[in-house]
């Protein structure tokens, strides 16, 4: 008699209002990642520049101190006296900058150098200790600018004044 229909389907095609909203939210929480990702790389890729001014600043100090008498000339003979002088052009000795602070005046010769205004160097001259038998002082130059802190060592040898 009659024959059978197969059962009606549908066939559904694009997506519903939900299925883009889902979409979109997932999209911009991804979007938001990658660029926090991004913002944190570019920001921190200066870092590099900072720190190498730093140290610059760092081993100009430090080189100038080393550069000074480990005795003070002033004083004859050579004694553990400390006899400061009265401003960094005098000194003479590397006593003489034990907890000195040099900010942005950092000079190459008789050149200020810019860039390392924004730097501040701290200089501490331990007391002299025996070191494989020799007497020495060390010289720690810490430098602070930006998110960056840098400090160098140096060491001086007792010499023989003449």
């Amino acid at each position: 008699m009659f024959a059978k229909l197969p059962p009606h389907r549908s066939v559904q095609r694009g997506v519903t209002l939900i299925e883009l909203i889902v979409f979109i939210i997932i999209i911009s929480v991804g979007l938001v990642g990658i660029l926090g990702v991004m913002n944190a790389t570019t920001r921190a890729s200066a870092d590099p520049l900072v720190r190498k001014q730093a140290m610059a600043m760092a081993e100009a100090v430090l080189d100038e101190v080393l550069s000074k008498n480990y005795w003070d000339p002033d004083l004859v003979p050579p004694s553990g006296a400390v006899s400061r002088e009265a401003s960094r052009a005098l000194y003479d000795d590397i006593a003489d900058y034990d907890g000195e602070t040099i900010a942005g005046d950092v000079t190459l010769g008789s050149d200020e150098i810019a860039a390392l205004a924004a730097y501040t160097a701290t200089i501490t001259v331990a007391a002299e200790a025996p070191i494989s038998g020799v007497t020495m002082r060390r010289i720690a130059v810490t430098v602070t600018g930006g998110n960056e802190t840098v400090t160098l060592f140096g060491y001086r040898a007792a010499n023989l004044r003449p």
